[in-house]
């Protein structure tokens, strides 16, 4: 959820054939499969009689947003092992010597948030956004407090996804959380990647040792995370109940501002009131995956020399943004025969329309 870029989706019909030579994925229309939770106990019991919130309120929540998308688009729920199921939207093309676009969204979003520059990305090729295993309409199921065990869980569910769909190679972008993963998943599976890019990604730079002397933390901001440390980043947006979508949009009235030219009311904010007073599941994969004050527990740029040699990558920073925009050289230092490129820009969209090449590193057939 944090993070200055925002990205796209669009509307629906029939799900796609599969390709020649491809097996027919294991899918499903929402149908149903809305109503069973996988949270269970009392916590999940509990919140929705607090929360004024369920499955069937994010799906109308979603469904709001991708009302203005004029694209042609299917959606359906991927299943992968563990009964685990993944909702994905898929943007279809007859381009199939075009390698397919995967958008990855951040933590505490989901495929709502690409609203914005959608139509764009699907123009001459065919693209697939899902949410996140333990995020938005996909399970919750519950990780690994291991956080090197729970990134290979997220790793897995994806290369899982890719299976089922029935994709060979497929250029790999990722926002926020969804860049950490995009990047933990080309460490492992090279062969389909075709390109990475990153946008504002989280999770790389180590946490210095002099953290608190460069940006001094006030006694009482420490005093409030260490009371807080025990608890999910999210969970005082559970706690406060009824007044939970308030309280978003006081505290991030800029989403209501990014998505000006889409919506005059607050429809995004009460979609991503909806994606995060579920049941937690990935908001606490997060946690474990991190130490004080949002810093990796196992930072990316400690691995990245690691990635293949022959995986471009592209890394795209908002004009204002919040994460350290220094990994995109940091990068390039460490791969210093690999494609790596850096761009500086206002949101994504102005990316795409102005340097849309840097999708396919410009090679026949991409």
């Amino acid at each position: 959820m944090a993070g200055r870029v925002a990205l796209a989706l669009s509307l629906a019909a029939a799900s796609p054939a599969p390709a020649r030579g491809r097996r027919a994925p294991a899918m499903a229309e929402d149908g149903h499969l809305e109503a069973s939770s996988e949270g269970s106990g009392w916590l999940s019991s509990w919140l929705p009689a607090w929360c004024p919130t369920s499955l069937p309120h994010l799906k109308e929540a979603e469904e709001k947003i991708l009302k203005c998308i004029t694209s042609t688009y299917s959606k359906q729920y991927v299943f992968i092992s563990n009964g685990n199921k993944i909702w994905t939207l898929t943007f279809s093309q007859d381009l199939s010597y075009k390698t397919p676009l995967v958008l990855l969204h951040g933590f505490g979003g989901g495929v709502g948030l690409w609203a914005l520059n959608f139509e764009e990305l699907c123009e001459n090729r065919t693209v697939y956004a899902f949410d996140l295993l333990g995020f938005g309409r996909s399970s919750r199921p519950q990780f690994d407090t291991d956080a090197e065990e729970a990134e290979n869980q997220f790793v897995e569910a994806v290369e899982e996804w890719r299976q089922e769909v029935g994709l060979d190679r497929m250029i790999l972008l990722g926002h926020n959380l969804g860049g950490f993963l995009a990047a933990a998943y080309s460490l492992k599976y090279p062969s389909r990647v075709k390109h990475l890019i990153l946008v504002e990604p989280w999770g790389f730079p180590e946490r210095p040792d002099n953290a608190e002397q460069e940006r001094p933390i006030p006694i009482w901001i420490k005093a409030l995370g260490a009371m807080l440390s025990p608890f999910n980043p999210l969970a005082g947006l559970r706690l406060a109940g009824p007044f939970g979508l308030s309280l978003v949009q006081r505290l991030r009235p800029d989403f209501k501002r990014k998505y000006s030219s889409m919506f005059d009311d607050n429809t995004v904010t009460e979609y991503i009131y909806h994606c995060n007073v579920q049941s937690p599941s990935g908001e606490t994969a997060f946690k474990n995956m991190t130490v004080p004050y949002g810093w990796a527990k196992r930072p990316m740029l400690q691995r990245i020399a690691h990635m293949h040699q022959d995986i471009p990558i592209t890394v795209i920073y908002g004009a204002r943004s919040c994460i350290d925009g220094n990994s995109g050289s940091t990068i390039q230092s460490l791969r210093p025969n690999s494609y790596v490129k850096t761009i500086s820009k206002g949101s994504l969209v102005v990316a795409f329309r102005t340097e849309p090449h840097f999708f396919l590193i410009s090679s026949p057939g991409t």
